[in-house]
Order: C-alpha cells, then sequence, then structure tokens
C-alpha cells in the first residue's frame, strides 16, 4: 500500500497536519518515534516552564481574536480541544503540553515507537523504514529541531550539554560555571542557578536581542532575563561578549577557557571554571535520509531548505512542517514556534489540497467594489489570529475578477509571488515598521507617529495592517493603516475611509 501523505513526528505540527487531514477524509499515517505524542516537551525546556503565552481571559469571546494570546492550542473546531481547557497560568507548563498533545492526538492515525532510520526517493514516491517498511507519494517530515548544535569549538566535548545536564541547582552551590550561548535555554539555565552557584558567566559572539524589541520571540524574553540584574548590579555574575576559543581541562579539576572579548583589544584572556554548559541551540537530525532523499541543509546546516510551498528545495515531494519552516522566515517571524506554524501548517495542507488533489485554495466570493472589499478586510484584521501571528510573512489575498472578487485567507506572502493569480490582486498583511528592531519602545525622547495618523501610517514602527496592489505579479501601490492603541482598525474616516480611496483609485 501506498500512503498519499507520510508525516514524521507526532509533535504539534505533525498533529496539526494529520487533523486536517482527517477532517478531509484523506489517507495518510504518522510515525511517532516515542510511546507518546509531544516527545520533545517531555524533556525541554528543561526547568520545565514554557515561556509560550496562554492569557486565557482576553475580554472576548471570538475564538479567533482569542487564538492572538493562546500560543499553545492548535488548530481546531472543538472547544475543548484548546489549551487554555488545560492551563489559567500565563506561562505553563511543559507538562501540561504533552498532556493536552496527547488528548489532541487521539481518533487521528498515529504508529507509536516508530522510529524512521531511513528515508529513500525513487521514481514512484518514498520508501520509509520504521520497523516495518511504508510507502508513500509524498512525505511530510516534522521532526522538529531534535539534535542539540554543537560549536567547533576545540575542547566542547568536555563541556555539559544543556539537553543532558543535571538541573538539579543544588549540584552546582558555590561553584563557578560557564553557560555557552545567549539565547532562552542559556539564560533559563542560568537563572536556574543564580541561588546556588558562586559566579556564573553568560557568553557568546553576537549582542544580546530582547524580544520587546525586536517582536521575534526566540530572542531573549523578559521571563528569562532576571540574570541580567544580577551582573548589573553587581552579584558576581556576568555577559561575556566574545568568543569561546578553547577549553581545556585543568590538573586539579575544572576547565581553563582561553577567550576572546569582542569588545576589548585583548588578545586572549584565560578564565578558569568548575562547569561549563553548551547551551547553543538545536539543528535538523538529517541522519535518516539516504542520499536519494536527502534534502540541501541551510544555516550552518542546521535547517532543510525549503521552497516557497514548504517543499525542499532539492528533493521533489518532500515537505516539513513545524519549526522546520522557521527556514523560511529565521529570527524574523513566527515559523519557528506553536502560534505561528499551526498556521503554516494549515498553509500548506491547502498547498497540498491545490497540488495533489485538484483542490483549490478555499475562496469566499465578494463584489468587486472598493466598499465591500474594504469591508471584508477591516473585518478580517479585526480579528485575525494567523495574519497577526505570521507578521509579513502570512496575507490574505483578493483576487478580482472583471465584477467580481474572491477573498483567500492565510496565504504565504512568498507562495503568493511564486504562484501568484494573473489579473489584480490585493495582499493583506499585519506589519512593523522596517526599523522596527531599532526602536526602544520605552524611550519616551524618540518621537512616534501619533496614533490613529492616517498621514503618517507609511512611517509607523508598530505592528499595523498593509494592503499591497498587484496586475499580473507586479506591484501597484501600498497602503499603510493608522497603527492603534488597541490595535482596533475601524475609525470610518482614519482606517476604512482611506482604504476605500486606495482600492478605488485602482479598481
Amino acid at each position: 500500500m501506498t500512503h498519499d501523505y507520510l508525516i514524521i513526528g507526532a509533535g504539534p505540527a505533525g498533529l496539526q497536519l494529520a487533523s486536517l487531514l482527517e477532517r478531509d477524509g484523506r489517507d495518510y499515517v504518522v510515525l511517532e518515534a516515542g510511546d507518546g505524542p509531544g516527545t520533545f516537551f517531555r524533556t525541554y525546556p528543561r526547568h520545565r516552564q514554557l515561556i509560550s503565552i496562554n492569557k486565557v481571559w482576553t475580554g472576548s469571546d471570538d475564538p479567533e481574536f482569542n487564538l492572538r494570546s493562546d500560543w499553545n492550542s492548535l488548530l481546531t473546531d472543538d472547544p475543548d480541544l484548546l489549551f487554555t481547557r488545560y492551563s489559567k497560568r500565563y506561562f505553563p507548563a511543559a507538562d501540561d503540553l504533552v498532556r493536552y498533545l496527547a488528548d489532541f492526538a487521539r481518533g487521528l492515525n498515529v504508529v507509536y515507537g516508530s522510529r524512521v532510520t531511513r528515508v529513500a526517493r525513487d521514481a514512484g514516491g518514498f520508501t520509509v523504514e520504521a520497523g516495518g517498511t511504508y510507502r508513500a507519494s509524498r512525505v511530510i517530515v516534522a521532526t522538529g529541531v531534535s539534535r542539540l548544535h554543537v560549536p567547533g569549538i576545540p575542547g566542547a566535548e568536555l563541556a555539559e550539554r544543556y539537553d543532558t545536564v543535571d538541573v538539579d541547582p543544588e549540584g552546582f552551590v558555590n561553584q563557578r560555571v560557564l553557560i555557552v550561548g545567549k539565547g532562552n535555554s542559556a539564560f533559563e539555565t542560568a537563572d536556574a542557578l543564580v541561588e546556588t552557584a558562586a559566579v556564573i558567566h553568560v557568553a557568546g559572539p553576537h549582542s544580546i536581542r530582547l524580544a520587546w524589541q525586536t517582536h521575534y520571540v526566540g530572542h531573549l524574553r523578559a521571563v528569562n532575563n532576571n540574570f541580567l540584574d544580577t551582573y548589573q548590579l553587581k552579584s558576581q555574575n556576568a555577559v561575556l561578549d566574545g568568543t569561546v576559543e578553547r577549553i581545556a581541562p585543568r590538573p586539579e579539576g575544572g576547565f581553563r577557557v582561553d577567550f576572546r572579548y569582542a569588545r576589548t583589544v585583548e588578545a586572549i584572556r584565560v578564565l578558569e571554571y568548575d562547569r561549563i554548559i553548551l547551551c547553543t541551540g538545536f539543528a535538523f537530525d538529517a541522519s535518516m535520509f539516504d542520499a536519494s532523499a536527502r534534502p540541501r541543509l541551510v544555516i550552518d546546516d542546521r535547517f532543510p531548505e525549503q521552497t516557497p510551498a514548504y517543499e525542499s528545495a532539492t528533493v521533489p515531494g518532500l515537505y516539513f512542517a513545524g519549526t522546520l519552516t522557521q527556514q523560511r522566515d529565521f529570527k524574523k517571524s513566527t515559523n519557528g514556534f506553536i502560534h505561528g506554524f499551526r498556521y503554516g501548517t494549515r498553509a500548506l495542507r491547502h498547498i497540498l489540497g491545490e497540488r495533489h488533489e485538484d483542490r483549490p485554495w478555499p475562496a469566499t466570493p465578494l463584489e468587486a467594489t472598493p466598499e465591500a472589499i474594504t469591508a471584508a478586510i477591516i473585518a478580517r484584521i479585526n480579528v485575525t489570529s494567523a495574519l497577526w501571528q505570521q507578521f509579513a510573512v502570512l496575507a490574505d489575498v483578493v483576487t478580482v475578477d472583471g465584477p467580481s472578487a474572491a477573498y483567500r485567507e492565510e496565504m504565504p506572502v512568498a507562495y503568493f509571488h511564486a504562484s501568484g493569480p494573473p489579473g489584480l490582486s490585493f495582499l493583506v498583511t499585519l506589519e512593523y515598521g522596517p526599523d522596527h528592531d531599532t526602536v526602544d519602545p520605552f524611550d519616551v525622547s524618540v518621537p512616534r507617529i501619533a496614533e490613529n495618523d492616517a498621514a503618517a501610517a507609511h512611517d509607523a514602527s508598530y505592528l499595523h495592517p498593509v494592503v499591497r496592489a498587484y496586475r499580473d505579479g507586479e506591484p501597484l501601490g501600498a497602503h499603510h493603516l493608522a497603527e492603534n492603541l488597541e490595535n482596533h482598525w475601524d475609525l470610518p474616516s482614519v482606517h476604512q475611509q482611506p482604504l476605500a480611496v486606495f482600492l478605488k483609485g485602482l479598481l
């Protein structure tokens, strides 16, 4: 038997895609190495607190709007399968997510205890070895980034690793600790050791980037940055800017580190520690692929290269879902996280339907008038969670054909440009300004665009709607809607009328 779709991995992305295929009555199977879904989250994060927010109370009863503040739920029509039913904590426990995924997986065609050891491709499709042999026309890899990324530091093998280090802080009493890395896993680890370690240094070659400024949630989150206080308020801890050149054991125990500072002319400083922990991120494990199906890797070989359709750039029929798709928006938007890739996975479902099932992207008909299109856009942008979470990456698309128009939701912007329809189209996104990550939002001395200033909307740095027009793929113009404190873009004279005028000039 040859399956239409074979999904590798029963994490959030694999389950999301499986549920959509199940709803549509498609032929699929999910292979999962663990004995249950969500295996990654049984171990990570190591200190068991998620940094994906879980805001239960929003003041709204609109389920689409509420997903803006619910970063852990998968997309479902079942209100009992929302993560907000499983925890009330703003930063919930990882074990609650494992419990949620187990319930979500019920009724889906998942084969557990099936670790994939080989994926090969031939003219008829794919052969997948996982205890047994499976055949599939298409394979979707949803394994996430399961391999710790170990930097090429001489002596790195002597260090402990984030994935295996003992998380009991009592084991670090009165010790000098070096943590290599400046991401959330590094600061999560440092924060856990503040009460017991004598000295903690967090080191890396790049400046710390704070999520509240960059708007990229993979940068350092406030929930993990208490350590910065202990550094700047002189509590024997420090953030070191530079590179670890070499790690060597000391005869009396512990380690000697050759460190090259980024900020000084000093060539090398020798530093000594009792413990060293690598918190240097994760990467895609491509070891299961035969040469005939091995995807090309990019970004220091950490991710498979993908087309705008989430397909391997080098292996036709091999697709990716979940955090692996962050290769498309690396450190810019949210494909690396559940609250982003749940929508990318739904977009992948539409792409698979278009390509392999003669199933057009779902569309709602509209009259091709400025008033009708304006009303549809305003109604969507005030509740949409997909465009809100996947800013600048996903778009609603309005196509015009004579007196009629069609509204398609949540299409990847790059996919539109790769396969955009002929004629007149409008692309609707939510976006930050181009220099938003250089603006300190707490600096009152920096001039900002006034709220609801329609004339200056194109200079706004905060999140706001943008409508771009194309004819046969060529840009015709763009209209920015003024930013609003409450993110309500529905004021008649500020948002609706200027948009209608822009649309009328093109229609």
